[in-house]
């Protein structure tokens, strides 16, 4: 009898790590709980009833032993900068599919960089399989599939649609999500995709895009993963990605006296949305919007889902994005999350 799938989630013991693990223990997959610290991950494993694997990514040997038995290996280990890349090698060395729910620009390019090698090896390797960028990647595929020829996209994400008495005093992120958000943070500058090139900007853009709750909003431009996706997954050469403006991170707080992360009731606390606005060769527009469960719920939901379906065999080897493996069906699968076709099409820029 063939071994079952076996499903392995690094950073278990973190903040979000901890709400995937949880969710795909409920789900039913057979999973193994990872981290570096051995007291922690141990402690999981026995909360939860599974196996646990306590081992740090400096030691290929060490690393590609770990994985043994292993079919899907689910990083949720954030700085991924620092995490994601020996995880990717030792998973394509070690024949294991490798998934992450980052959001770092850099880690989505690293992982575009080793389809060749995925493909040799017959796994695949998805970065960004939690809210970015499971939402805007496939909205942005959706928008595309209704022009001919598309040739430029922008994105525009909205974080938290709520009103102003159900957002006050809301904690919106976990502290590892703002560590890795913040580290480095002006390394890589602003990034767009230009004629199928990534350009640095000399500063950021501002742009203003109708997320449908109060009329325009402004937004600014950032480096986001659907730079990578959203060109593999579509071909569309110029493609810039926004942020809604307001709603920074909390870069200057003690992280030690923050919480680990919203409360169960925090997470439930209205939406976030995502704006697809693809241009045709011919200067049509289409405008779509994706809107989901905030992004720990999403992350939480989506991350399994899509680990449940390698593990059953749904794959395609090499680096995908979400909606290049699955469709951009694939984030409609998720809680009661839906897209809207706005039928404006007249351009805004």
């Amino acid at each position: 009898m063939a071994a079952t799938p076996r499903l392995l989630v690094y950073g278990a013991t973190g903040y979000t790590g901890r709400l995937v693990a949880e969710h795909a223990k409920e789900s039913g997959l057979d999973v193994v709980v990872a981290g570096r610290n051995r007291e922690r991950v141990t402690a999981l494993g026995e909360e939860l009833g599974v196996e646990s694997r306590a081992f740090a990514l400096d030691d290929p040997e060490v690393l590609r032993a770990a994985l043994d038995g292993i079919t899907v290996v689910l990083n949720v280990a954030g700085p991924f900068r620092h995490t994601a890349r020996p995880l990717m090698d030792a998973g394509i060395d070690a024949g294991v599919h490798y998934l992450d729910t980052t959001a770092e620009y850099d880690v989505f390019a690293a992982a575009r960089s080793r389809d060749t090698a995925a493909k040799a090896a017959g796994v695949m390797i998805m970065s960004g399989v939690g809210w970015d960028v499971v939402p805007s990647d496939s909205v942005a595929a959706h928008a595309a599939a209704r022009v001919t020829d598309p040739v430029s996209l922008r994105l525009a994400l909205k974080l938290l649609s709520a009103t102003a008495e159900e957002a006050e005093g809301l904690n919106l992120f976990s502290r590892g999500s703002i560590i890795s958000a913040t580290e480095g943070i002006g390394d890589l500058g602003s990034l767009v995709r230009t004629d199928g090139d990534i350009v640095a900007l000399r500063e950021p853009k501002t742009a203003s895009f109708d997320f449908g709750d109060s009329g325009p909003e402004e937004a600014v431009s950032a480096s986001m993963g659907d730079l990578v996706t959203s060109h593999f997954a579509t071909g569309i050469p110029t493609i810039e990605v926004y942020v809604q403006a307001g709603q920074p991170l909390p870069v200057d707080l003690d992280l030690s006296a923050l919480p680990d992360g919203p409360t169960a009731e925090e997470r439930e606390v209205g939406r976030s949305k995502v704006v697809a606005e693809v241009t045709g060769r011919d200067g049509s527009v289409a405008r779509s919007i994706i809107e989901t469960p905030t992004g720990y719920r999403f992350t939480q939901l989506s991350s399994v889902e899509i680990a449940r379906r390698v593990l059953a065999g749904s794959f395609t080897p090499g680096f995908q994005a979400p909606s290049s493996a699955y469709g951009p069906e694939i984030a409609l699968a998720i809680a009661d999350t839906r897209i809207v076709d706005v039928r404006d099409s007249t351009s805004t820029r």
